[in-house]
């Protein structure tokens, strides 16, 4: 009888240390590249300057003003967001971010899973779970996310049959919806609901905009199977464990797609 001998264990993956330590849940990693380069962090005890020193998680000693930086506990989190505030953690033009609306305690823990521009409303997520945040990112993974948008025109058949099918916004690109419904109108407006599978920046603005459309109001109300429900504007709750495995379960089932 031949003895196979086992198979070779790969060697542990070494990353930069701001890397890690946004990877760990401590920070950002534009934050963590600061820290590093403000000369507060050591590896094993030496200190260390530069963003892109390599470590390995769970065996490097990684430490921050001397504390050991161990994984934070995963946090999901959903956001109301009120129109006007703009998704990142510091803005140059000063103006008001999401993290407004986050517990003091927790904003350097957390980072947005995604956008939603200015002007735009409803759910967004934050996490410290970089591996599931980039999951759920991956455009091959198509996650559906549904809008409900009041244009400034009644919407007849044709519009939606041409969101549908695809809007040329510049030339060589065009824009398309995976499925646009009427939901109701008035004398001089509509309520659509839209749902995007691999949005584009200002995907549903840019659509709009080269149809001659106004957009008055933009709502994501869901991600996936998750709903934004009935939470106040700009409050925040955590994601139920039932929440977190729906949409787990939305990932792998598009990684299983042949």
């Amino acid at each position: 009888m031949t003895h196979r001998s086992p198979p070779a264990r790969r060697p542990a993956p070494r990353i930069g240390v701001a890397r890690a330590l946004s990877k760990l849940g401590f920070a950002s990693r534009t934050a963590a590249a600061a820290l590093v380069q403000a000369g507060r962090v050591s590896v094993n005890g030496r200190p260390i300057a530069d963003p892109e020193s390599s470590v390995v998680l769970g065996r490097d000693r990684i430490t921050v003003d001397g504390k050991v930086i161990e994984a934070a506990a995963r946090r999901y989190l959903m956001l109301n967001k009120p129109r006007g505030l703009v998704t990142t953690a510091r803005d140059e033009q000063g103006r008001d971010t999401v993290y407004a609306c986050l517990p003091e305690a927790e904003r350097a823990w957390l980072a947005p899973v995604g956008r939603l521009d200015k002007a735009s409303e409803g759910l967004l997520l934050f996490t410290n779970d970089t591996a599931w945040a980039d999951r759920l990112l991956d455009p091959a993974h198509h996650v559906p996310k549904t809008y409900h948008v009041q244009i400034d025109r009644v919407a007849d058949e044709a519009l939606l049959a041409q969101l549908r099918a695809g809007v040329n916004v510049e030339e060589g690109v065009a824009l398309a919806a995976s499925r646009v419904e009427l939901l109701r109108h008035g004398e001089k407006t509509s309520w659509l609901e839209i749902v995007l599978t691999e949005g584009k920046n200002r995907h549903i603005r840019r659509m709009l905009d080269a149809c001659d459309i106004g957009v008055q109001r933009l709502v994501r109300i869901a991600i996936g199977p998750v709903k934004l429900g009935d939470l106040p504007k700009g409050a925040v709750r955590e994601l139920t464990a039932a929440e977190r495995e729906s949409l787990c379960a939305k990932q792998k089932s598009q990684e299983q797609k042949p």
